[in-house]
């Protein structure tokens, strides 16, 4: 039986050869909370021995901020040490890499005032908004990856002792990310290719439109005009491939920015800025967020959605069969990294440029014209299930039925 620091090593290995995909003599840089310190000596390692030149590690800490957003002034909350964020755009400019450890404590803000944490959530996204293009215009290569800590591991496997369910839900990671597969760059090269043949034949069909229905969801969701599907992995303008989500289950496009009309019911808890938000419904007309109701998190949707104009709007919608690894694990992971591929999932917020024709050389004013939402966020959440029933509206008003029972038809 192999050792838990074999599987690490890969797991490192992975993201750092895969994922990031490290050139030679980049930067590298790590943004991480500091319980995750082990496996960031791990990354440092690959990445010098992948040819970096530097490796870059940003720490933070989330007791330290849930502190700061509990007992600090309030005008405090609006300012962001800009050196901060000049750096991360400097290096972005510079072509470093970037790769972030997403390790959410979804409780850990539950008892913050929810304005508090919105005015400093606004405040971090407009200071690092240069910054962000340039992952959302794929100029520079970045990853998503999680490390179990004890409060998530808590919140997954509640029942278990603390032991145990790090342990748990480590050989969980291990085996949705294929790490557990004697050869992973093979199972991911193999992965990359399944999903790449459905980017293919959604791209092929070119629909107007997607209806989602399913209980308590019955809507229409209209692409923007030049939109094309994406799967697992993408390219920098210099040509480096990267894949920026692991694991990932996804195919994903934008929606036209005013075209979204109906009512659709999440199906997975969302975990947003250390708050939960659970059971809610939203209801768009002309694309717009008029009616949101939660059974949980009702102040912290209502912040979310307030966040700037955008916030109302969609910037994704991603295609995601119920029969996906991370569904069959039959475990709510309150990380949406994780839960975003056991489910169909659609995104508030922000577009990503490169999911139209020409996206990343357009300007703001001919994105918009093509569809495109801006805004400081850009948040997933699920609405895929075991009975959703996806169909596509092509042009003339031909249907075709892409999803029944959750499923690929």
């Amino acid at each position: 039986m192999e050792t838990f620091d074999h599987y690490l090593d890969k797991y490192a290995e992975l993201a750092i050869r895969v994922g990031l995909n490290v050139q030679k003599d980049q930067t590298v840089v790590i943004m991480t909370p500091i319980s995750c310190a082990e496996f960031v000596r791990k990354l440092t390692k690959k990445a010098y021995e992948a040819g970096a030149k530097d490796v870059v590690v940003d720490w933070d800490d989330d007791e330290v901020k849930a502190l700061r957003l509990k007992h600090a002034p309030e005008s405090t909350l609006r300012e962001y040490p800009m050196w901060r964020a000049n750096g991360l755009e400097e290096m972005a400019k510079n072509d470093a890499a970037f790769l972030q450890i997403y390790a959410p404590n979804s409780d850990l803000l539950k008892d913050v005032d929810p304005e508090r944490v919105a005015i400093s959530s606004k405040t971090a996204a407009t200071a690092r908004e240069g910054f962000l293009n340039y992952m959302r215009n794929n100029q520079v290569s970045w990853l998503m990856v999680s490390y179990p800590t004890a409060e998530w591991s808590a919140k997954v496997f509640p029942n278990l002792s603390e032991a145990d369910r790090v342990k748990k839900l480590w050989e969980q990671i291990f085996k949705l990310t294929r790490v557990d597969k004697e050869d992973p760059v093979a199972a991911w090269n193999e992965h990359i290719e399944t999903l790449t043949g459905k980017q293919n034949m959604l791209n092929s069909k070119k629909y107007k439109q997607l209806h989602f229905k399913a209980e308590g969801t019955d809507l229409y969701i209209e692409l923007a005009p030049k939109h094309q599907w994406v799967a697992a992995g993408s390219e920098t303008e210099k040509g480096v491939f990267f894949i920026p989500n692991i694991p990932t289950e996804e195919v994903f496009t934008m929606p036209a920015k005013t075209g979204t009309n109906g009512t659709v019911r999440s199906t997975l808890p969302l975990s947003y800025q250390g708050s939960l938000i659970d059971g809610f419904s939203l209801t768009f007309e002309h694309g717009k967020v008029v009616k949101a109701t939660a059974e949980v998190g009702q102040e912290v949707l209502n912040k979310m959605l307030d966040m700037d104009e955008g916030a109302r709007y969609l910037g994704e919608v991603a295609l995601v069969p119920y029969d996906s690894p991370i569904s069959n694990s039959g475990l709510i992971y309150y990380n949406t990294l994780f839960d975003e591929n056991a489910s169909c999932h659609i995104a508030l917020g922000n577009s990503y440029p490169f999911t139209i024709e020409g996206g990343t050389s357009m300007s703001l004013e001919e994105l918009n014209q093509n569809g495109f939402n801006k805004s400081l966020i850009h948040v997933d959440f699920m609405i895929g299930s075991a009975d959703m029933a996806i169909d596509g509206l092509s042009e003339d008003g031909t249907r075709e039925p892409l999803f029944r029972n959750g499923n690929w038809v």
